[in-house]
């Protein structure tokens, strides 16, 4: 959906489980047969996002990026391979323009909670609201586009989705209390930073 609602970007899929990953490529490759000179600029690699986005992307090289339906990493031991997390994130920041976006996208109201608590934590983002995001195209298509998505319809389950802009460095380092420092930027309660009492 992403490919003819932003014609001119070149778009990504990185998917760690193989069979999604063929999955994909053969949707794309019968979607460019069935639609000649359409869907040149996207394509899927398979590949670990959380170990080895540094070695596809430059500092501020994107303009978007997207969480869709992830594993929700039920059990607290795991809650460490969750794709949205503190030191994830900064890295997301490292890779997105300033002013690009992040969007999350779930049917677990947990994992979605748990969107919520670390991307709202973390000081390079910022939450848009729903009417900040009405005549976002890349909302709609998010949640009514993607084969996960649909699936989710058909069953009846609720989707949960939020979005969130990258704040300058400049600007998130001149708010709030000073200017963030490497001796301020883990402050207490953020990013698993707690006082020994």
């Amino acid at each position: 959906a992403l490919a003819t609602i932003l014609p001119d970007k070149l778009i990504l899929g990185l998917e760690i489980r193989a069979k999604v990953t063929e999955y994909v490529r053969l949707r794309i490759a019968a979607l460019r047969k069935e639609n000649p000179g359409q869907y040149q600029n996207c394509s899927v690699l398979r590949s670990n996002t959380m170990k080895l986005m540094p070695h596809f992307f430059r500092k501020s090289s994107l303009d978007k990026i997207f969480f869709c339906f992830p594993d929700p990493h039920f059990k607290k031991k795991n809650h460490s391979r969750r794709i949205v997390a503190e030191r994830l994130l900064t890295e997301y920041a490292y890779f997105l323009k300033d002013g690009g976006r992040l969007y999350t996208i779930t049917d677990v109201e947990d994992l979605h909670n748990w969107h919520l608590k670390h991307c709202r934590a973390h000081p390079m983002f910022r939450e848009f609201s729903d009417a900040e995001l009405e005549d976002d195209p890349c909302v709609k298509a998010m949640y009514n586009e993607t084969e996960e998505g649909k699936k989710v319809e058909r069953a009846g389950t609720k989707k949960y989705y939020a979005v969130y802009e990258k704040i300058e460095f400049e600007k998130v380092s001149s708010t709030g209390s000073g200017n963030i420092t490497a001796e301020n930027f883990f402050e207490t309660d953020q990013f698993g930073v707690f006082k020994k009492e």
